[in-house]
């Protein structure tokens, strides 16, 4: 028998669809709505286009038992719902702020079909005193507003909503931020009960703290580059501190995806428009865009210092593994400054991501290796490491490997007569014979 609280999800990207199967497979009645009618008769026939470990299986098993569907708009959904999710897309402006055009455009269609004594929950990210804002545009004394942030990884995100380190809720209304926290009661998690600006600058706080904390790990790689010193030994000493703790201690080639970057530069802009100063988030923003530029170095160092005219092939496209996003990719950042200089881009990516501008994707490592001058490793897909190394020693018409994510196993690499050079380690000196 259908039981559980009845919720409505606005928005089916990758948050909306998240929340909407995870909250039905607590045994809620869920309707996720979308403002795309193809997206919406997809999904109603359980076809799920996000590349996410599980995610497919939980839509199908809610569409089978009822407790989920999906329509078309805000509206549509708003009936009988007793709390509603807002899970839209808060794009960065050209001002660094977040854009909240569709959060308000939601919110405008909700106002007069939404039931009295429902809670209204923002769960998209945006800026300090948004939810103070969505009561003033609801202008529903009978509805509640509060805010509940997301803390998903992209690859892992069914599995961090079923296994929160916590659950953030802010809200005036105590007794709704109650009611939100009640949704969650089965996953056992750490709740903090908040007002709702602190429940929104968690969201900013933790991002940007991470994103600070790669681009320090970055800058101490290149540092050790130049003293002689092992970044993989440097964090791993670093990591057995209790304090410090292993977590976004690998250097890489810059952050990026759907949060980092934008949530970095919408925290700046806030404080620039309350006119406060952030140069720590400044620097982490200036160094994270630096470390990109230090690749390309090491890429044109390795072609013998002119990237013009010179092939390179391109391991990895999406900004991490176990992910079809390309958004803000830092592979697609550094592709796009080879391609500045010049150089002929071939690239593969499991993901299959089809067609991306200035690059020739490929369908397997080997094609991108072949002929290649250089070859980058930018995204860390397991399957890397398995490659045939002497296959591609035979193919490749340079020796260097630029792994940029100390992904690759350094000997195998060698073995096979290649140069491997990492992140964090002095650049190897002679090629192995083949």
């Amino acid at each position: 028998m259908v039981s559980g609280v009845k919720i409505a999800v606005i928005g089916a990207g990758y948050v909306g669809l998240t929340t909407a199967a995870c909250l039905t497979s607590l045994g809620h009645r869920v309707v996720c709505a979308d403002i795309d009618p193809a997206k919406v008769r997809a999904l109603s026939r359980g076809e799920v286009t996000i590349r996410e470990p599980g995610m497919a299986e939980l839509v199908g098993v809610g569409l089978a038992e009822g407790r989920l569907r999906f329509v078309v708009g805000a509206g549509k959904a708003a009936p009988g719902a007793e709390v509603v999710f807002l899970c839209v897309p808060t794009p960065m402006g050209p001002d660094g702020a977040a854009k909240l055009a569709a959060l308000e455009a939601a919110v405008a269609e909700l106002r007069d079909p939404l039931p009295p004594d429902s809670v209204v929950v923002n769960k998209s990210t945006v800026p300090v005193g948004t939810a103070a804002r969505v009561g003033e545009l609801l202008g529903r004394p009978d509805v509640a507003v509060a805010s509940n942030p997301e803390f998903l990884r992209e690859g892992s995100a069914v599995h961090d909503f079923l296994n929160p380190d916590r659950i953030v809720i802010g809200s005036a209304d105590l007794d709704a931020a109650k009611r939100v926290a009640a949704l969650y009661e089965a996953l056992n998690a750490p709740v903090l009960l908040t007002d709702p600006a602190s429940s929104e600058m968690i969201k900013y706080a933790a991002n940007c703290y991470l994103a600070t904390r790669l681009s320090f790990v970055n800058s101490i790689a290149e540092l050790c580059e130049r003293m002689g010193a092992d970044v993989n030994d440097v964090t791993r000493g670093m990591g057995y501190d209790q304090r410090i703790g292993t977590a976004f201690l690998r250097p890489g080639p810059g952050w990026g995806g759907s949060c980092f970057p934008k949530d970095a530069h919408a925290l700046l802009r806030s404080a620039a428009v309350i006119g406060s100063d952030f140069p720590l988030l400044r620097a982490a923003i200036d160094t994270n865009a630096r470390q990109q530029r230090l690749v390309v170095g090491k890429i044109r160092q390795a072609v013998g210092g002119r990237l013009a005219g010179t092939r390179v092939g391109l391991l990895g496209l999406t900004f991490k593994a176990g992910t079809d996003d390309l958004r803000d990719s830092p592979a697609l950042a550094i592709a796009e400054l080879l391609a500045a200089e010049g150089a002929e881009l071939v690239g593969y990516d499991p993901s299959m991501p089809g067609a991306v501008a200035g690059i020739r994707v490929v369908d397997s490592a080997y094609a991108a290796a072949a002929g290649a001058s250089a070859l980058v490793l930018l995204t860390e897909w397991p399957e890397f490491r398995e490659l045939d190394w002497e296959r591609i020693a035979g193919q490749i018409s340079g020796r260097y490997v630029i792994d940029a994510r100390n992904h690759l196993d350094p000997l195998v690499v060698h073995h096979a007569g290649l140069l491997h050079q990492c992140l964090g380690q002095p650049a190897p000196q002679r090629a192995l014979s083949r």
